[in-house]
């Protein structure tokens, strides 16, 4: 029906076009003959002498017969070119608009049915108005006496407006088969544009588009995660403001994905579309974001990628991982101590005083006092478990330290303390400082352990130089493979198995570098380190494990190197 109605109301302006246009050219065409009469020597010289006459009581063309003026010159004049130009009238009058010609000889000396005064005013005129011989297309123009601009008579020609709607009429049934054609075109196109939008809309009817579109307006905008729809052709058709918040992108429908500024891991997973929850970084922020195909139909309707924000839950993890650091050190220290009071309360009820002194005195040599006891080392409550603790003071670092010492006998690896560790000052940002040490040991705790050297060794130093905290962790292990050495850092990248974590790996050095980043300092590997050239050789056996030295520096794995500026308090001011 639309078609329909938009072909009739085209074809109605067209007629209508038509019309007017036909009507304005009949009009220029009637001028024209018109202006072709007029300047007609004889023409003028007639109109002038009946206007002359006029001025003469009883003379005149009003006075002479029909059959005298239809035998003039310029009756003659005019039917030929009436004749000629198929015209309906060629008419003559003089300055009083009697008629010196006309096609009826009846009406010759008679006024004309219209009004000359235009004409005979000097003017040109067009018009289309009914007469004795009907509906005309009339054009004007005054006839002017010979050799002046006086104006003697007018020239009027006409032609038939049944000529002028015959000729319409043969154009628009012209324009009918091109309407006819028109109409079977827009049918066509409309069953073809209906059959598209049934399958671009999934066979869905107008009022259930707009249904599923509110509805989604209110899923969609109303969760607390961030949603992200790409279609097949990789452009951004739905995304709420949590995503764009998360993201950091304004993310508007119609966007290409490669213009939204994604990190490469979060544009990883969107082209993996896995389902897989996979763990990113973007900005200060920690995100679990996930990325799915969506289809229907066997129709490909893009993925579909959702995110949410693990900040404050990766903030409170690594708080709790502090403390659990510092209760395994606790631990540690509790079964350290209830060892020591054992072997007393077993040599006391035995009566042995003299060797229980000497115990005491042993471990007042080795370790320090007991605490509460008033003296002796600070770190004497961890003592032998991990040798040089006491040049740290920071009893954060001091706990974490003891506690990872702990954790590395139990995978069979020797925790070491570097020669020039020395932190004389507590530090301020602990969980910054923890995590980033926290993690660099177990990454290297086991890669000793996975390594072929042995003994399994891992070296940390910490050096405190004014308010900056340096780090210094390496270890015995087999290094860090050629090809991962420039990209370890970036998320997702790990010589660990990544179906062994949830979420992947290749977070931890990731997550460590921003913060190091975050506080103006870095973490960079500055040895990658390699397995040994001969994995058999001495040294490298399960068998061969030779004793070691405090001193001795742990080399042939990877060093990592960490700087943390404004992270230690000045130990000459007042905390």
């Amino acid at each position: 029906m639309i078609v329909v109605a938009v072909l009739v109301s085209a074809f109605g302006a067209f007629a209508y076009d038509t019309d007017q246009r036909l009507v304005h050219e009949y009009q220029q065409r009637a001028l024209a003959i018109s202006r072709t009469v007029a300047s007609e020597p004889a023409v003028r010289a007639a109109a002038a002498r009946y206007s002359a006459a006029n001025d003469r009581p009883g003379h005149g063309a009003a006075h002479e017969s029909s059959t005298a003026l239809a035998a003039t010159a310029v009756r003659r004049r005019a039917e030929t070119v009436r004749k000629e130009t198929g015209s309906l009238f060629v008419v003559v009058t003089d300055d009083r608009g009697i008629r010196l010609a006309h096609p009826d000889v009846s009406q010759l000396g008679k006024k004309v049915s219209t009004d000359p005064s235009r004409a005979l005013s000097g003017h040109e005129e067009l018009a289309l108005h009914r007469a004795h011989l009907g509906e005309e297309v009339v054009a004007k123009v005054p006839v002017r006496a010979p050799g002046s601009d006086r104006v003697v008579g007018e020239a009027n020609v006409g032609v038939s407006a049944a000529a002028v709607r015959a000729q319409a009429a043969r154009v628009l049934w012209g324009g009918v088969g091109w309407l006819v054609a028109a109409l079977l075109l827009g049918i066509g196109a409309s069953v073809l544009l209906a059959r598209r939008w049934k399958r671009l809309t999934l066979g869905l009817e107008p009022e259930e588009l707009a249904g599923l579109v509110q509805e989604q307006e209110a899923v969609v905008h109303g969760i607390g995660e961030g949603v992200l729809a790409v279609d097949g052709h990789g452009r951004v058709t739905v995304a709420n403001d949590e995503v764009r918040r998360l993201l950091g992108t304004p993310a508007e429908p119609g966007t290409p994905l490669d213009a939204l500024g994604l990190t490469p891991r979060v544009r990883e997973v969107v082209g993996a579309a896995e389902g897989r929850p996979v763990m990113a970084g973007v900005g200060k922020r920690v995100l679990v974001v996930s990325a799915r195909r969506v289809e229907r139909d066997g129709l490909d309707l893009g993925t579909l990628l959702t995110v949410k924000d693990r900040t404050d839950v990766e903030s409170l993890t690594r708080q709790l991982d502090a403390v659990q650091t510092m209760s395994s050190a606790l631990r540690a220290q509790r079964h350290e101590f209830a060892n020591r009071l054992h072997v007393l309360s077993g040599l006391l009820h035995q009566g042995h005083t003299e060797q229980a002194a000497d115990y005491i005195d042993t471990l007042l040599g080795t370790a320090g006092t007991l605490p509460g006891t008033g003296g002796g080392d600070p770190s004497a409550a961890s003592g032998a478990a991990l040798p040089g603790l006491e040049t740290v003071k920071d009893p954060y670092l001091s706990a974490i330290l003891s506690a990872k010492a702990a954790q590395a006998r139990e995978l069979g690896v020797t925790l070491l303390l570097g020669g020039a560790t020395w932190v004389d000052a507590p530090v301020t940002a602990r969980v910054d400082v923890t995590t980033v040490l926290g993690n660099l040991i177990d990454n290297a705790l086991d890669a000793a352990r996975d390594g072929t050297r042995r003994p399994p060794r891992v070296e940390v130093e910490l050096m405190a130089v004014e308010s900056d905290l340096h780090l210094t962790v390496a270890d015995s292990g087999d290094g860090v493979p050629a090809g991962l050495a420039d990209t370890l850092f970036e998320e997702g990248v790990s010589t660990k198995d990544h179906a062994s974590a949830p979420g992947g790996r290749g977070v931890g050095l990731s997550l460590i570098r921003r913060i190091a980043r975050g506080r103006g300092g870095d973490i960079r590997l500055t040895d990658p380190g390699g397995p040994p050239a001969d994995p058999t050789g001495p040294g490298t056996g399960a068998d061969s494990a030779e004793p070691f030295g405090e001193s001795d520096r742990v080399t042939g794995g990877a060093v990592f190197v960490a700087r943390l500026p404004n992270v230690v308090r000045n130990p000459d001011t007042t905390p």
